[in-house]
């Protein structure tokens, strides 16, 4: 059910699930009351109450939300590709089958812990998603920001064409690649990397290409699949 897990503070994980835990995404002709059962199952294995995790309508951007049981939660149809909860009180997901799932978290001044969840491709990657979630992280008094780089689709398999690979490593050059059978590609862990390390953000990335291993969903080698999610809660 789940590709990683780790606890990073007191009560407070982070976690990237697999195929294991079946589609989660309501958004790719699944039966919606499957995805329902299915991400209930995953809250009451990991001690989150039961229809308390947050998901997003995930459209490329570099948009951000704010999720706090204090304040109203957005609608679910407004369009975010980041969630940030400023006192970590809220379960987080981000849903993907080849774009960056990224987990963050930080401490606030009363000593407690924020957390966010942001959904990077390459548009919203080079948009600004991640440097819009640090900011709203940092705009909430959050310090001593850490995020986790989830399995994505890997540099070495993420061909693109080669235009694309110029305008984009113009503006990210930590994102320049080549795949494994020599043509223009794209590394979004690098890119991702790259630019966290420039916001002072220590990062960890971790193993797991979406193309390479069938353990994870990837759009790329099926356009019809489901999507895994990376997490961030903090059990009960």
């Amino acid at each position: 059910m789940l590709w990683w897990r780790e606890q990073v503070g007191d009560g407070l994980w982070v976690a990237f699930t697999d195929k294991a835990a079946g589609n989660l995404a309501l958004h790719v002709g699944d039966v919606p009351a499957s995805v329902q059962d299915r991400r209930r199952s995953l809250e009451t294995e990991l001690g989150m109450v039961p229809g308390s995790l947050r998901f997003m309508n995930q459209v490329h951007s570099a948009n951000v939300g704010v999720a706090s049981t204090g304040q109203p939660a957005p609608p679910p149809e407004t369009e975010i590709d980041a969630l940030v909860s400023p006192q970590a009180d809220v379960p987080l997901a981000v849903m993907v089958a080849d774009c960056l799932p990224v987990v963050f978290a930080g401490s606030t001044a009363d000593g407690g812990h924020a957390s966010a969840v942001a959904h990077a491709g390459r548009r919203g990657l080079l948009d600004g998603v991640l440097v819009n979630t640090v900011s709203e992280l940092r705009a909430s008094g959050v310090s001593d920001i850490r995020a986790w780089i989830g399995p994505s689709i890997c540099g070495r398999c993420y061909e693109v064409p080669a235009h694309m690979r110029t305008a984009s490593c113009e503006q990210l050059p930590q994102l320049y690649s080549e795949t494994s059978w020599g043509t223009p590609a794209l590394d979004l862990p690098a890119g991702a990397a790259g630019q966290l390390e420039t916001l002072d953000v220590e990062t960890r990335r971790l193993n797991g290409c979406t193309l390479e291993d069938s353990r994870l969903f990837s759009y790329r080698r099926n356009p019809q699949t489901g999507r895994f999610a990376g997490l961030v809660w903090r059990e009960l």
